[in-house]
């Protein structure tokens, strides 16, 4: 393996299961590194049972892009601060659009809006210490629920990222007015819009279903060691300088990926990208998945039983079960250990 390397942080516990990377909290005492400047959900994602595995690199976040013109048009002057005055919202975007264009896109085949709604319900999408399905939990039930009426009122076209043939000419279009999506999409759709259309788009923050700012996810890519490494001191100050707050800057200059570090965001390549802010604002209200290694099989049956769903061809509570049924058994090995007082 590499000495230092590059990992998504929801692939942490697998490689910590591995025993592929070395934990840095020795390094983190003896050398002076400013944890508190990192993204506090962001850098929890790095810890596992007590101990700090990787050090955040970029970080990675969901909010919304929305047309200010449309939703202006239909008296929405700001981005709505809540999800149910956000379907109001939406609901006067449909009417004005006609059957041929919707309020917001949904690719059917991605879990993570579910998954944030459920979040923001309180559901702990997991039980008995991670070890079972608890997605016919209430509080899960109630975020799929919301989810699924996006659908049921015709807010969201039921279409997977391939169906759409191009998605920012059709955000143009206004063939809808709202997507869900990560930073990524700053460069996009200031490359891909057309002129005229670039006063016309915004981002914020997720909206939530109280007066508490909406949750999003804690994404991103974290910086390890090598467990074995013959080099593993020089490769420790090669991720502290990567993780400077100027080589942070740096790196989003170059790529576009935002900083973990707080700090960094006082460049002015940053603090004035009015896009770039609502990022900023959603990466104090993030949280993790289950860190566990089995989480990505888990995320695939999330969307996998999701789509059934909005296709009709499973109900709620037929897919619910059998979300439960397909999480239990991947779950089977990790039950096994735990027993036998093993380390998943």
């Amino acid at each position: 393996m590499p000495d230092l390397f590059q990992l998504g942080n929801t692939w942490i516990p697998e490689f910590v299961a591995l025993r592929a990377i070395e934990p840095l909290d020795r390094r983190l005492h003896d050398e002076t590194v400013a944890l508190a400047d990192f993204f506090p959900g962001i850098f929890a994602t790095n810890r596992l049972d007590g101990q700090t595995y990787a050090l955040p690199w970029y970080v990675d976040t969901r909010l919304l892009f929305y047309r200010a013109d449309l939703l202006s048009a239909v008296g929405f002057a700001q981005p709505p601060q809540t999800w149910e005055d956000w379907r109001r919202a939406m609901i006067a975007l449909k009417a004005t659009g006609g059957a041929a264009r919707y309020a917001i896109l949904l690719p059917v085949n991605e879990w993570q809006l579910l998954v944030i709604l459920a979040l923001q319900h309180g559901a702990p999408l997991l039980r008995d210490r991670n070890q079972y399905g608890d997605f016919q939990n209430p509080r899960f039930r109630a975020a799929f629920a919301f989810y699924l009426s996006l659908f049921q009122q015709e807010l969201a076209p039921p279409v997977g990222n391939t169906q759409m043939a191009n998605l920012y000419q059709e955000f143009a279009n206004g063939a809808f007015a709202v997507y869900v999506s990560g930073p990524w999409n700053i460069g996009e759709f200031g490359r891909r819009l057309p002129t005229a259309m670039q006063p016309h788009w915004n981002t914020a923050p997720l909206p939530g279903f109280g007066a508490e700012p909406g949750l999003s996810l804690a994404g991103g890519a974290s910086l390890a060691l090598s467990r074995n490494s013959p080099r593993r001191d020089a490769a420790w100050k090669l991720l502290q300088f990567l993780t400077e707050p100027e080589q942070q800057a740096r790196f989003y200059a170059l790529t576009g990926d935002l900083p973990a570090r707080q700090s960094a965001w006082a460049d002015p390549a940053l603090a004035d990208n009015r896009y770039a802010q609502a990022f900023r604002q959603q990466l104090q209200h993030v949280q993790a998945t289950p860190p566990i290694p089995e989480w990505e099989r888990i995320a695939n049956k999330i969307a996998y039983y999701a789509e059934l769903t909005i296709r009709k061809q499973k109900s709620m509570d037929e897919a619910l079960a059998a979300l439960d049924r397909d999480v239990d058994r991947i779950l089977e090995k990790r039950r096994w250990l735990l027993s036998r007082g093993l380390t998943p």
